[in-house]
């Protein structure tokens, strides 16, 4: 399989090794430009493009950037792309450490449904509840005891199963966690975000899950720039 990730950050290149292993042809692409990726392209053998490529890549996207730079992706970035390609979004919320307000999100939108309305196009949630050290570590084989089970949010249900596929092969067990209004389950500061359970475990963190955000995961009362 073909696959563009665009972000090489901790879940960005970590998923460009694990998928380079497993014989996928990757593609990886940041803001900076490919020039500036030669060291990671050696080290996790994905071959290092421009966002424009990466999103044009095969048959799957992952966009796995910091929340707030969504915005500065170009607007026409998934133009022309085909509807059958799957686009994941493995981001995170984070406005008091790194991304500043986003009023919509504050206002209760989900993190991927605000990512989706910034791309124009479906996605699917996966990665963001798992920390990079794990994901590159922790795999197993299938029905091995104590396999760490991943949630997938989204709407397309062919999409969420080329999804699940892809974590299988990676060594974890995915647990479908239902739509994108749903994916506010696997939020930070819910019970499923930063653990490693199984797949019974994640079903029940994500029942366990409040909707309304955790204070460290809410802007300031006073606000946080854009630019902070």
């Amino acid at each position: 399989m073909k696959i563009g990730i665009i972000g090489a950050g901790r879940i960005g290149s970590t998923l460009a090794r694990l998928f380079n292993r497993l014989g996928h042809d990757v593609f990886i692409a940041n803001s900076r430009g490919p020039e500036t990726l030669a060291g990671l392209a050696r080290e996790t053998g994905a071959k290092p493009v421009t966002v424009w490529e990466a999103a044009r890549a095969g048959e799957v996207v992952v966009v796995t950037i910091p929340e707030a730079k969504i915005r500065d992706l170009p607007k026409d970035l998934l133009e022309g792309v085909p509807a059958d390609v799957v686009v994941i979004d493995t981001g995170n919320y984070y406005p008091r450490e790194r991304d500043g307000r986003i009023d919509e999100i504050e206002r209760g939108v989900t993190e991927s449904g605000w990512v989706q309305s910034q791309l124009g196009r479906p996605v699917v949630k996966a990665f963001n509840n798992i920390y990079a050290k794990h994901l590159l570590e922790l795999g197993r084989p299938a029905n091995a005891l104590g396999r760490i089970a991943l949630p997938v949010s989204g709407n397309d249900v062919k999409a969420k199963e080329l999804v699940l596929r892809l974590i299988n092969e990676l060594g974890f067990d995915g647990v479908d966690a239902g739509s994108l209004d749903d994916s506010w389950r696997q939020q930070p500061g819910t019970p499923v975000y930063g653990k490693n359970s199984d797949s019974s475990g994640v079903r029940r963190e994500l029942a366990e899950a409040r909707r309304e955000r955790t204070s460290q995961f809410r802007a300031s009362d006073s606000g946080i720039s854009n630019s902070a």
